[in-house]
C-alpha cells in the first residue's frame, strides 16, 4: 500500500494514531498550534500520551510535524482528529471540523480519501463535510474523492488500552472504500476492526457509546444522592449489588472531559432536529452536571456540623483534571465545586500535580498550589483520584474531608 497519511489534529487522539501509523507508512502530522508542533519536534508530548522516546521514534521513522498545509499536499489519505466541543448553550460546535475540512478541500486530489475520527452526530460527514470538500476542491464525491469514518476510542491516561489495542469501527462511503479504510486500520490495530455498513451507522455507534455510559453514571449519581439522605454508603451498596453477575458496576462521581460530558449533546441535538425530545438523555446530563454543586453543598453542611465558620474558611481542592492520572483539564467539573465553594465565601486553593500550571492559569485563571499543609485548611475536598493521593495521611479531626473518589482511609463525606 503506497499510502502517505496526513493526521489533522495532534492532540490526545491524533498523536498516538500518527505514531502507530508511522511504523507502517509515511505520515505528516498537521496542527495549527505552532508551539505544539515545536514541542513535538523537540520530542516532548505535553499530553503525556507518548513518551519522549516514542515521539523521537516517530520522527526517526519519517514523521513530519508541521503547521503548514502545503507540507501535506502529497498525501493521499487525510485523517481528521480535531476536537468537537459544545458551546455555552450545549449545542455542537463544529467549527474545528469545518475549518479542517475547508483546508483539506483546498489541496484535495483525485482518488484521495478523507477519514473522520472526531465524534459527531449521524450525518455530519456526508451532509456537512462532503459539501465543503466538493465546494473547495471542485470535485465530485464518490467519483473523484471518497470519505470514511472510524471513530476514535482513546482513553486519556490509559496506558493499557492504547490505540492499537482497542477494537476499531470503520466505514467507507462506498463498499470498495469501506474495505480500503478497514484494511488501512487493520495494519495497525492488533485488536481487530468492525466494518460498519454505512458511515452514519459508525457515527451513531460512536455517539451512543458515551451516551450510554453517561446515562448509567447518572443513575448511580442519583442513587448516591438518595443514599446520602438515608445515611447509607453508596459504594458499600454497589459492592454488594455488584456480586450479581449482570450488575453494571459503576461508581458515582463528576462527569467531565471531552467525551462523556459532551457527546450526548451531539445526539440530543440531532434527535431534536428530527422531532424527538430525548428526555432520558437530557435528564441524565442534568443530573451529572449537578454533581459539583451537590459536593459543595454537602461539604458546607459538614462544615456547619463541625461548627466551622464558612465565611473566609480555607478550603483545599485536590485534583483539577477531568479524570485520574491524566493532565487533561478540558471540561473538568471540578471547576463547578470551586465556584460553588467561592460563592459561599470560602477561600479556595487548588492543587494538582498532574495538571500544567500555565494551562490552568490560562483556562481557569487559577494559580495551582504546589506543596501544601493540610492542617491549614478547614475543609479538604479530594476531587480527583490521582494515585499519589492514596498515600496522603489527612486527619479529619479538626476539619472536614470530603473524598469524592474514596481514595482516603478516613473522610467525613463521600459520594
Amino acid at each position: 500500500m503506497n499510502n502517505k497519511i496526513c493526521i489533522i489534529g495532534l492532540g490526545y487522539v491524533g498523536l498516538p494514531l500518527a505514531h502507530a501509523f508511522s511504523e507502517k507508512f509515511k505520515v505528516v502530522g498537521l496542527d495549527i498550534n505552532q508551539p505544539r508542533i515545536d514541542e513535538l519536534n523537540s520530542g516532548f508530548d505535553r499530553t503525556l500520551e507518548l513518551t519522549s522516546e516514542q515521539v523521537k521514534e516517530s520522527i526517526k521513522h519519517g514523521m513530519k510535524f508541521t503547521s503548514n498545509l502545503d507540507d501535506t499536499k502529497d498525501c493521499n489519505i487525510y485523517i481528521v482528529t480535531v476536537p468537537t466541543p459544545i458551546d455555552e448553550n450545549n449545542e455542537p460546535d463544529l467549527t474545528p471540523i469545518v475549518k479542517s475540512t475547508e483546508s483539506i478541500g483546498k489541496i484535495l486530489k483525485k482518488d484521495d480519501i478523507v477519514i473522520y475520527e472526531s465524534t459527531v452526530y449521524p450525518g455530519v460527514t456526508e451532509e456537512i463535510c462532503v459539501p465543503i470538500l466538493e465546494k473547495q476542491s471542485g470535485m465530485k464525491f464518490n467519483k473523484d474523492f471518497f470519505c470514511g469514518y472510524s471513530p476514535e476510542r482513546i482513553n486519556p491516561g490509559d496506558k493499557e488500552h492504547t490505540v492499537t489495542k482497542i477494537l476499531k469501527i470503520t466505514a467507507g462511503s462506498t463498499p470498495e472504500i469501506a474495505i480500503k479504510v478497514d484494511n488501512l486500520y487493520k495494519t495497525i490495530i492488533t485488536a481487530g476492526t468492525h466494518m460498519a455498513p454505512t458511515i452514519k451507522v459508525a457515527e451513531a455507534a460512536k455517539v451512543i457509546e458515551n451516551t450510554q455510559r453517561d446515562v448509567n453514571i447518572a443513575l448511580i449519581n442519583e442513587l448516591s444522592m438518595i443514599f446520602n439522605l438515608m445515611d447509607i454508603n453508596t459504594r458499600d451498596v454497589i459492592e454488594a449489588a455488584g456480586t450479581k453477575w449482570n450488575f453494571i458496576k459503576l461508581f458515582p462521581g463528576l462527569v467531565g472531559g471531552h467525551c462523556i460530558g459532551v457527546d450526548p449533546y451531539y445526539l440530543t441535538h440531532k434527535a431534536q432536529s428530527v422531532g424527538y425530545m430525548p428526555n432520558l438523555i437530557l435528564g441524565a446530563r442534568q443530573i451529572n452536571n449537578s454533581m459539583g454543586k451537590f459536593v459543595a453543598e454537602k461539604t458546607i453542611k459538614l462544615m456547619i456540623k463541625k461548627a466551622i465558620n464558612i465565611k473566609c474558611a480555607k478550603v483545599l481542592v485536590l485534583g483539577l483534571t477531568f479524570k485520574e492520572n491524566c493532565p487533561d483539564i478540558r471540561n473538568t467539573k471540578v471547576i463547578d465545586i470551586i465556584k460553588e465553594m467561592k460563592d459561599y465565601g470560602c477561600e479556595v486553593d487548588v492543587s494538582d500535580y498532574w495538571a500544567d500550571k500555565k494551562e490552568v492559569k490560562h483556562e481557569y485563571n487559577i494559580n495551582l498550589k504546589g506543596e501544601f499543609n493540610s492542617d491549614e485548611y478547614q475543609a479538604i475536598i479530594v476531587a480527583v483520584g490521582h494515585d499519589k493521593y492514596k498515600d496522603l495521611n489527612i486527619s479529619n479531626e479538626n476539619n472536614v474531608v470530603f473524598d469524592i473518589k474514596s481514595v482516603l482511609k478516613y473522610s467525613d463525606g463521600r459520594l
